[in-house]
């Protein structure tokens, strides 16, 4: 066992994005960690109280700007820094659009923002208006303002998604301003990973040591984890040895996190929960975090007497148990097949939550259906939609890859029908799914059902040159022609006749 104990540290937070199958802890806020505020004070009790009625503006239907108004006209009065923590743990929680808004309501207010805010402005931007409004943003900043965060900011949203070009010719100009820092480096290391060229990160951290750029606990782990990708859990365990190495700084407990992601991932059972104890005593102030890594770590190695323990000792630890915190654990004990123990908890959190989270009834149902509870599952579906007005289209998407599974088809389409209806999210079917649905029908020789998904699939702005194809084989299969100028409709929508798709059209057209 190579884990040396690290001293005392202050850990950064991080959301659950266990990405590649644990073996890093990745975090919105941490490739963005030069630009974003050190962690607040404690919240005052109208602090709290304002960031509640923020928090639950999703469920409300209400805007930022009617609640901070009425807030005001409470006789309350509202600091700048008070609403930078809102913020900051809305964006913790990915209600971005809500963050975004308050920033518009402080820029209607002319309260000064310092480059940290405009970055992390920026920031919400692309996720919430996408990458041209960042854009757009940035170049409408003075000269001054397009400084290293901003600059930062930009970088981080390309490498977000994927725009390597653009990423690239990016990091290449920041280095001619002389920008350039770790976290420069971190997100083009990010964008190697999430392209699948995790062989391309050493040699960062490579030149990065030789120019002498200081390597912060995100570099480390995103070393960890091209090491744990490329197979090479030598190499994982050798940087540990460098961050514990003559105590540095950058130990904390996201580095026993992605150690233990490692162990998780290559079945090294005892190695994993050595670490994950380590782990558990490097929490040295209250975080719902690294309990998260913790109860997914242990649900992951099937240890349901240590996913109990650290659960209670998470809801012990803070006055409110999270939706989120609900979502992991009910995660961990479906996957340990507790499933009294999922019914418990959720009842539990229906008894004391705020505002009905789908999200949290999506665990429950997801985990039912995975163990052909199917008559459990919808009976949580059918209490949901008369306590909440949704969203429900992930919830239809969970029962119809249920059905698909079990060759139930015909309730399959019924569920992606019922969601292709609805106008509450962007979501699409996966392309198995849509493959699943077009090969069953192509069995059958059923083109009447191929049809019905074919106009589900246009609804939903998901049909390409392949969907084309599998709805064609179908009318192959079924021995049928069509009298409809099968080209033209191809064309209409923009798609390019391939080769192959050109074959499957005289096939269809002369038989």
């Amino acid at each position: 066992m190579i884990i040396n104990r690290c001293r005392n540290r202050i850990p950064f937070s991080s959301n659950l994005t266990l990405l590649k199958s644990f073996s890093t802890t990745v975090e919105e806020s941490n490739i963005t960690a030069e630009f974003i505020s050190p962690a607040p004070p404690k919240q005052t009790a109208n602090e709290k109280r304002l960031y509640r009625r923020l928090s639950a503006l999703g469920a409300t239907g209400g805007t930022v700007t009617e609640t901070l108004n009425e807030y005001i006209r409470e006789g309350n009065f509202v600091k700048k820094d008070e609403l930078e923590r809102c913020i900051r743990e809305l964006r913790k929680y990915g209600k971005y659009y809500h963050a975004l808004q308050i920033m518009e309501w402080m820029d209607k207010r002319d309260i000064n923002f310092s480059n940290t805010d405009l970055a992390v402005r920026l920031d919400l931007i692309s996720k919430v208006k996408g990458i041209p409004a960042a854009e757009s943003f940035f170049n409408g900043l003075s000269p001054h303002m397009q400084n290293r965060n901003t600059y930062g900011a930009l970088l981080n949203s390309y490498c977000k998604s994927k725009m390597a070009e653009k990423a690239f010719a990016l990091f290449k100009e920041i280095e001619a301003k002389n920008f350039t820092t770790s976290l420069s480096f971190n997100n083009i290391m990010t964008l190697y990973i999430s392209l699948d060229q995790p062989e391309k990160v050493p040699p960062l951290v490579e030149e990065m040591k030789k120019r002498k750029i200081h390597l912060s606990t995100f570099t480390y782990n995103i070393w960890m984890q091209s090491f744990s990708l490329l197979g090479d859990i030598e190499g994982v365990e050798r940087v540990f040895e460098e961050i514990t190495r003559d105590e540095k700084e950058t130990c904390n407990w996201t580095t026993y996190s992605n150690l233990a992601g490692a162990y998780v991932k290559y079945n090294l059972r005892e190695k994993a929960e050595s670490t994950l104890k380590l782990l558990e005593n490097e929490i040295k102030r209250p975080s719902r975090e690294p309990y998260h890594f913790l109860i997914t770590f242990y649900s992951t190695l099937n240890n349901r007497d240590e996913v109990h323990r650290v659960c209670n000792v998470l809801k012990s630890s803070f006055e409110i148990t999270s939706n989120v915190s609900y979502r992991i654990i009910l995660q961990a004990l479906a996957k340990v097949k507790d499933l009294e123990g999922v019914k418990k908890c959720f009842e539990e959190w229906e008894s004391n939550c705020t505002y009905y989270d789908t999200r949290v009834a999506n665990v429950v149902i997801g985990g039912y259906l995975k163990h052909d509870m199917v008559d459990e599952a919808e009976l949580v579906f059918h209490d949901a939609v008369k306590k909440s007005k949704g969203p429900f289209v992930q919830t239809l998407a969970l029962f119809m890859k249920h059905y698909i599974v079990h060759q139930q088809m015909d309730l399959a389409l019924k569920c992606l029908e019922t969601a292709a209806a609805r106008e509450e999210s962007d979501w699409v079917p996966h392309a198995d799914s849509i493959e699943a649905f077009m090969k069953h029908f192509e069995q059958e020789k059923d083109v009447e059902n191929a049809e019905k998904l074919f106009k589900c699939l246009k609804r939903l702005n998901c049909v390409d040159d392949k969907v084309y194809g599998l709805l064609l084989q179908t009318y192959v299969a079924a021995g049928l022609t069509t009298n409809s100028d099968v080209r033209e409709r191809i064309e209409k929508v923009g798609i390019v006749v391939t080769p192959e798709l050109e074959n499957m059209i005289k096939k269809v057209c002369s038989n």
